[in-house]
């Protein structure tokens, strides 16, 4: 027989996920708005979101290290603890990559992004935001699951894992459409290549947040 997750603890590692997915959330939004920040030519707020997003990921760095600091050698879980830890780690790969994405394009602030491709970044961000805005509600419903392992709630967070897998696979095929763009309407090759490298990254946020619904899917099988 499971033992619920909730009584093996005082407080569930999860309660820590959680308050990690909500870190990851606000980068997102802290990310949007520096994208909206270049696009509009209001680029002296850009260092101040950048400052932001680096505060977010510190700060998601210590929640992080609490959660593996409450997890003691020979710990009875309900999950497996490297289990835990590979999702965690998958989760934080997403503010890694919204860093990453405002770190490389500060290198060329200054050039912005081209008005031929404002509305492609936009919508690519846009649908990058999604997954994230999933992710955390995922999270909040796997808590449920392993309070009381109601197959019910089970099916709830699967469906949620299906859903970030659909939102991966657009903002794939949205990365791919803003490359394409930038190889036909660019001419500039140091512009291409930064474009492209800021696309990749961009796109990546996606794939961390499915890649997170993929460790969650394997911590909820039976």
């Amino acid at each position: 027989m499971r033992i619920p997750f909730i009584s093996m603890f005082v407080t569930s590692p999860f309660d820590g996920v959680q308050e990690h997915a909500e870190k990851v959330k606000e980068c997102a939004w802290v990310f949007q708005r520096a994208i909206e920040c270049i696009i509009e030519d209001r680029c002296e707020d850009f260092e101040h979101f950048r400052k932001d997003i680096d505060k977010l990921e510190s700060e998601a760095d210590a929640i992080k290290r609490r959660i593996r600091g409450h997890l003691p050698k020979g710990t009875l879980l309900a999950v497996d603890k490297f289990e835990l830890f590979r999702y965690l780690r998958e989760q934080d790969k997403v503010i890694d990559a919204v860093e990453e994405g405002l770190d490389w394009l500060s290198f060329r602030a200054a050039a912005g992004i081209p008005e031929v491709l404002e509305k492609d970044f936009m919508i690519l961000v846009e649908a990058v935001t999604d997954p994230i805005e999933e992710l955390s509600n995922m999270v909040t419903e796997a808590r449920k699951y392993f309070s009381n392992f109601s197959e019910d709630q089970r099916i709830v967070v699967k469906d949620m894992i299906r859903t970030l897998r659909h939102y991966e696979h657009e903002a794939d095929k949205l990365e791919d459409a803003a490359k394409e763009k930038i190889f036909n309407a660019i001419d500039d090759p140091v512009a291409v290549f930064h474009l492209i490298r800021l696309t990749e990254i961009v796109g990546s946020i996606a794939d961390h947040a499915e890649n997170a619904g993929d460790m969650m899917r394997a911590m909820i099988a039976k």
